[in-house]
């Protein structure tokens, strides 16, 4: 871990019963990522979903209690199939990394989510950790349902 980062970053991986290249269909097919993204009992609207370096993510994530969540990010990298990055420009500002290894029939994604301040980030951490498994949890029953 950069020393920089040290108090800034949640991290958590998990093992996903698909081809990478599957893996990443997920994460880049927009009308796919809309299903999954955000914890349980989110929707998703999409706004601009422009899945290249430097675009614009827009969307509203609509929560099972009823309310609304604007957010706006940009992709920062995009390295196929291994490598995507987004950074959330609405508060809280975050930098998400998602890594993809391919072991066998099976592929890790270690997600890393960085933060500008190591406040920041113990202010969100008993909302983000369990968000973010729950986040894994729906990427991993999309990416069970598509063709192998």
């Amino acid at each position: 871990m950069d020393a920089s980062a040290i108090g800034r970053e949640l991290t958590t991986s998990r093992r996903i019963p698909a081809s990478r290249a599957t893996v990443w269909s997920a994460l880049t097919d927009a009308q796919l990522l809309a299903t999954w993204w955000g914890p349980d009992g989110f929707t998703n609207t999409f706004a601009v979903c422009d899945l290249r370096p430097g675009g614009e993510w827009r969307h509203t994530m609509h929560g099972p209690d009823g309310r609304s969540y604007l957010n706006q990010s940009r992709f920062a990298d995009l390295q196929a199939p291994e490598r995507w990055v987004i950074e959330h420009l609405s508060p809280p500002q975050f930098r998400l990394e998602v890594v993809l290894t391919e072991h066998g029939a099976e592929t890790e994604v270690h997600w890393r989510q960085t933060f500008a301040t190591a406040e920041v980030c113990a202010a969100v951490r008993a909302i983000c950790i369990p968000s973010n498994e729950q986040n894994l949890d729906r990427l991993a029953a999309v990416v069970a349902k598509l063709p192998r």
